[in-house]
C-alpha cells in the first residue's frame, strides 16, 4: 500500500501535513450466516480489503470528511455541537454516529479534526464497508483524543451508529470481526453470548477467493428484514413448548421433534436453516482445528445449499459462482458470504489451480449473466488500528 499518495491527497485537500495514518479491514464470513440475529454462532475474519484513513485535529470544533471514493462530493463539513443524522451527508453519517455516541458516553472530544478516508472495497460488494468506516472512525477518536476504549466499547457504539443512527437491523457480526481481527486467524463468536475463540486459519496449499457478483445488493435490507421477522415467529411459535430465547440454542434434532409446531412450511425452512447453519459452523471450526479441510469445504457447500433452499436469499448470481466453483478442480469448498441478493461468494482454491479457476468462474459467469465478476485474493489480516510509519 502506497500511504504517500494518501498523505499527499490530504495535505492537497486540507493544506495541512500533519496526517496520521490508520487502517480498518473489511471481512469475510467462512460460514454462519443468518445466524447473528437468530443467537447462534458466526466465523468471520477480517481481510487485506479495507479503509484507510489520514487524520488531524483542528484548532476549532469543524469536522472536514472526504472520501476519495465519492470524491465529487467534496469535503461534507458540520460542527461537534451539531451531530444529528442528516440524509444530505451522505456516507459521512458512519464517521458522525461514532462521534455523536462516544460523545454521549462521557468521552472528551472538544475539537474538530480533518480527515481523508480511502477504501478498496468495492462499493455495495458486502464486505461491510460501513463498520470498516466505523471502526476506522473509532481508532481515529481513540488515538487523537486519547481516549480510554475497551475494544468492545468500540465493537458496540459501531452497532449502535448502523442500528440507530442509521436505522440498518443488523448483528453484531461485522463490528465484531473487524474490530477484533488478527492475522491468519478467524473468531468463532456466540452472538448469543459474545463469548469468542480465534482459531488459526490454516489453508496450506489453499486461497480464500472473493468472486464478487457486481450486483449491487439493493434488495439486501428489505429481504434482511422480512427473513428477521420470520426467524421471530417461528421462534415465538416453537417457545409455546420450548423454554428457548433464540433458535440458535437448538440441534436438529430438537429442532425436527417440534417444527410441527410451526404454522407454514416457509417458516419451518427458515428455521431450519437457522439451526442447521448454526451446528454447521461448530463443526467447521472444529474441522478446521483439526487440519481436515475436506470436511471444512464440504461444510462450506452445504452452508450454501440451505441458504439457496431454506432460507432463499442467493439469487441466480450468488448460485451461478458457487455451483460453478463447485465443478472446478481444487476446490474445496464456495459459499455466499455476507446478506446474499448479490454481493460477493468465497471459493477455497488449490494455489496453484486460481488463475485457472478465476478464468472459467469468469468465462461461465459472463456467458450466463452478460456482464462480468470480479475476483479478488483474500488474505487474513489485522483488525482497525492506527497505523505506525516506519
Amino acid at each position: 500500500m502506497d500511504y504517500s499518495k494518501l498523505k499527499t491527497d490530504f495535505s492537497r485537500v486540507f493544506d495541512r501535513t500533519d496526517g496520521a495514518l490508520y487502517f480498518a479491514p473489511g471481512r469475510i464470513n467462512l460460514i454462519g450466516e443468518h445466524t447473528d440475529y437468530n443467537g447462534g454462532h458466526v466465523f468471520p475474519c477480517s481481510i487485506t480489503l479495507g479503509t484507510y484513513a489520514v487524520a488531524a485535529k483542528r484548532e476549532d470544533t469543524l469536522v472536514r470528511l472526504i472520501s476519495l471514493n465519492f470524491e465529487d462530493l467534496g469535503i461534507i463539513s458540520f460542527d461537534l455541537a451539531d451531530l444529528d443524522y442528516r440524509k444530505s451527508d451522505y456516507w459521512t453519517n458512519y464517521p458522525k454516529g461514532m462521534m455523536k455516541y462516544l460523545k454521549e458516553a462521557g468521552h472528551t472530544i472538544r475539537q474538530g479534526m480533518d480527515i481523508l478516508y480511502w477504501g478498496n472495497i468495492p462499493n455495495g460488494a458486502g464486505l461491510s464497508s460501513s463498520a470498516s468506516i466505523e471502526l476506522l472512525t473509532g481508532v481515529i477518536l481513540e488515538d487523537l483524543f486519547g481516549l480510554e476504549l475497551a475494544e468492545l466499547e468500540l465493537i458496540l457504539t459501531g452497532k449502535r451508529v448502523e442500528n440507530e443512527f442509521i436505522g440498518v437491523n443488523s448483528g453484531i457480526m461485522d463490528q465484531f470481526a473487524i474490530g477484533m481481527g488478527q492475522k491468519d486467524m478467524a473468531i468463532l463468536l456466540d452472538c448469543n453470548t459474545l463469548e469468542y475463540e480465534m482459531v488459526p486459519v490454516k489453508l496450506e496449499g489453499y486461497t480464500i477467493v472473493i468472486m464478487n457478483t457486481n450486483k449491487r445488493r439493493e434488495l439486501a435490507d428489505s429481504k434482511y428484514n422480512e427473513r428477521r421477522s420470520e426467524c421471530e415467529q417461528a421462534l415465538a411459535e416453537l417457545q409455546k413448548a420450548l423454554s428457548i430465547k433464540s433458535l440458535g440454542e437448538l440441534d436438529m434434532e430438537t429442532f425436527e421433534k417440534y417444527r410441527h409446531l410451526i404454522s407454514s412450511e416457509t417458516l419451518v425452512k427458515r428455521a431450519r436453516h437457522a439451526v442447521s447453519e448454526n451446528q454447521r459452523t461448530i463443526l467447521a471450526t472444529k474441522a478446521l482445528k483439526d487440519e481436515d479441510l475436506v470436511t471444512f469445504g464440504e461444510l462450506i457447500n452445504q452452508s450454501h445449499m440451505s441458504l439457496r433452499d431454506d432460507y432463499h436469499v442467493t439469487g441466480v448470481e450468488l448460485d451461478m459462482l458457487a455451483e460453478t466453483a463447485w465443478k472446478q478442480p481444487g476446490v474445496l469448498g464456495a459459499r455466499m458470504t455476507g446478506a446474499g441478493f448479490g454481493g460477493c461468494a468465497i471459493a477455497i482454491v488449490e494455489t496453484a489451480r486460481v488463475d485457472a479457476f478465476i478464468k472459467e468462474v469468469g468465462a461461465a459467469y459472463l456467458q450466463k449473466i452478460g456482464y462480468p465478476a470480479a475476483f479478488y485474493i483474500a488474505n487474513i489480516s489485522d483488525g482497525a488500528k492506527a497505523i505506525k510509519e516506519e
